[in-house]
C-alpha cells in the first residue's frame, strides 16, 4: 500500500524518541483494516518527564525574542514544503483521506505556519506617555509549558493549528495526538527539529483517557487546547479550569445550511462537497440542509452528484474506524425508521480489494424532522439531512435551536436576504454561497454555543491572547521633573 517504512511509534521528548511505557495500541489503517505500526499508549510518569524538559528549555527559548524565535519557523515552514508528498502520504495511510485532501491538510498547516512567522509584525507593545515623566509599557509574556489535545480528523492540520503561534510566542509545548493517527505528528516533531528547534521545547506524549486527564491534573502546566467531540470538551474545559488552567476546547457541531429558492443549481457542487469532504468528518461540514420553500432541482442535483463520488477513490476517502461507520449507518437506519426517506444511501459500502476499509456512501436523506436524531446530534460522516421549511423565519429557527454553534452558510442571489439570515445565525462562522465558511488567518476559528469553550479563539490574531500574558510596566527616570500624583 505504501513504500514508506512504518515504525512502532514513542513518545517525542527532549528531542528524541522515548518509549518508556510498555504499553501499545495497533494503529489500523482505514482503508483495508492493516496494521499500520504500534502507537504507546503512555502514563502520568512519561508526562512528568516530557514537563520537566519543557520546563528545562523554556527560560532559554522564552528568553529569545520574538524575531529570533520565528526563525525556526521559516526553516521549519521550507521543511513541510519540501516534505509535503510523505506528510500527505502518512495522514492518507492512518486517517484514509483521498490524497488531494491529504495534501490540502499540509498546505493549509503550511499557511497556518506562515502566519506564525508573522508575528512579529501582528505583536507591537504599547508605550505611551501617561504623565509628565511617567512612562506605560505593555509586552507580551509567554505563559509557559503548554498542552495541545488533538484530534484524529486532521493529523497534520489541527497541530499547526497551535504549535507554531505557541512556540513563536515563546511557550514550550506537549503536543498529545490522536492514538488513532500519531505517524504524522511525530513526523511534525522531527521536522521541527531538523530546523532548528531546541531540545524539550516541543514534545509529544501519546495515549488515551489517562493521559488527557493527567494533562489535565498537572500542575506544571499552565494551559491546554482541546479539539474532539463536544461530551469530551465539556469534560476537558471543566478538568482543566478546575486546576486553574487557562483552557480552549473545542467541540462538535451541526452545520446548517439554508438554500433558498433561487439559489443557483450551480451550487450544488459546494454543498456536495462540504457534506462529503474528509468523508464528512469535519466540524465544518455541512450536515443540515434547510429547504426554504421549493427548489427540487437542487436536491436532485445534490443527489446526482452524490452518487457519482465512488468511495475509494480519489473523490471519497474512509471514516476513521469500523466503530465510527457502524455509528454513522446506525443514524441513517434511525432516519428512515422514523419516517424520513433516503434519497441516496451509502450504507454497507463496499471496496473491491480494499474489503477490510472503512467505507461510508455518500447518504441525502429527505424528510428530515427537526426533532429526530439525525437533525440534532453530530454524525460526523458524509450525510446530508435535508428539512423543508416554508419562510426564513421558520428556518433560522430550527438552526437557532441547535445545541452547536459552529458555522452557518445560506445560498441566495439575494444580498439582504443572505445578510438578514447570517445576522440572526447562531454561529461563530457564516458565509454566503460557501458550503465550508473556515475563515483563512489573520481571521480566526472558532464557534459558539457547545461547539466551543473558552473566552479565545483558537488560531489567528484572537489565539495571541492566549499564549500570552500582559506585563505593564510603569517608568520614571527623571526625579527632578513635575510630579503628580503618580510619582
Amino acid at each position: 500500500m505504501s513504500t514508506l517504512t512504518l515504525t512502532k511509534t514513542g513518545n517525542f521528548i527532549n528531542g528524541k524518541s522515548e518509549k518508556a511505557s510498555k504499553l501499545t495500541k495497533e494503529v489500523i489503517s482505514p482503508i483495508d483494516g492493516s496494521v499500520l505500526t504500534n502507537v504507546v499508549l503512555s502514563s502520568s510518569k512519561d508526562l512528568d518527564e516530557a514537563v520537566n524538559a519543557a520546563k528545562a528549555a523554556l527560560p532559554a527559548w522564552s528568553s529569545k525574542t520574538l524575531k529570533q524565535r520565528v526563525q525556526v519557523l521559516y526553516r521549519f515552514r521550507q521543511l513541510l514544503e519540501d516534505n509535503i508528498e510523505e506528510l500527505s502520504e502518512l495522514v492518507y495511510l492512518e486517517n484514509g483521506k483521498t490524497k488531494d485532501e491529504a495534501k490540502a491538510e499540509v498546505l493549509k498547516g503550511i499557511e497556518l505556519t506562515e502566519f506564525a512567522c508573522s508575528l512579529p509584525q501582528f505583536i507591537n507593545d504599547e508605550v505611551q506617555m501617561v504623565s509628565r515623566g511617567i512612562e506605560c509599557r505593555t509586552t507580551h509574556v509567554p505563559v509557559g509549558v503548554v498542552a495541545s489535545i488533538v484530534p484524529f480528523n486532521f493529523p497534520a492540520m489541527v497541530p499547526m493549528w497551535t504549535i507554531p503561534n505557541a512556540i513563536a510566542l515563546g511557550n514550550c509545548m506537549i503536543l498529545k495526538p490522536s492514538e488513532q493517527v500519531p505517524m504524522t505528528a511525530y513526523r511534525i516533531a522531527e521536522l521541527f527539529s531538523e530546523a532548528g528547534l531546541e531540545d524539550g521545547i516541543l514534545n509529544i506524549v501519546n495515549g488515551e483517557k489517562e493521559i488527557v486527564e493527567a494533562i489535565c491534573d498537572h500542575p506544571g502546566i499552565e494551559a491546554v487546547t482541546f479539539v474532539g467531540s463536544t461530551n469530551v470538551a465539556k469534560i476537558v474545559y471543566r478538568r482543566a479550569t478546575y486546576n486553574y488552567k487557562r483552557c480552549i476546547s473545542l467541540g462538535g457541531a451541526k452545520n446548517h445550511l439554508f438554500v433558498l429558492p433561487d439559489a443557483s443549481i450551480d451550487m450544488a457542487a459546494n454543498i456536495v462537497s462540504s457534506m462529503a469532504g474528509s468523508a464528512g468528518q469535519r466540524c465544518m461540514a455541512a450536515s443540515v440542509l434547510v429547504m426554504v420553500g421549493k427548489n427540487d432541482k437542487m436536491i436532485d442535483a445534490i443527489c446526482e452528484q452524490s452518487r457519482n463520488l465512488k468511495p475509494g477513490t480519489d473523490e471519497l476517502g474512509t471514516v476513521i474506524s469500523k466503530e465510527s461507520k457502524e455509528r454513522i449507518e446506525n443514524y441513517i437506519t434511525q432516519a428512515e425508521e422514523a419516517g424520513a426517506k433516503i434519497l441516496v444511501d451509502g450504507r454497507n459500502t463496499i471496496v473491491p480489494g480494499l474489503e477490510g476499509g472503512f467505507y461510508v456512501g455518500p447518504t441525502v436523506i429527505d424528510q428530515v424532522t427537526p426533532d429526530m436524531n439525525i437533525a440534532t446530534e453530530e454524525v460526523f460522516g458524509p450525510v446530508l439531512s435535508i428539512i423543508r421549511t416554508n419562510d426564513v423565519d421558520e428556518a433560522i429557527a430550527i438552526e437557532n435551536n441547535s445545541a452547536y454553534g459552529n458555522a452557518a452558510a445560506v445560498f441566495t442571489e439575494n444580498g439582504s436576504m443572505a445578510n438578514y439570515i447570517l445576522d440572526k445565525a447562531s454561529a461563530g462562522m457564516v458565509g454566503v454561497n460557501v458550503g465550508v465558511p473556515v475563515p483563512r488567518e489573520p481571521f480566526s476559528f472558532g464557534g459558539w454555543n457547545d461547539s466551543s469553550f473558552g473566552a479565545n479563539d483558537i488560531t489567528g490574531k484572537n489565539s495571541i491572547s492566549f499564549w500570552t500574558k500582559l506585563k505593564k510596566r510603569t517608568t520614571k527616570w527623571n526625579a527632578e521633573d513635575w510630579t503628580d500624583w503618580m510619582s
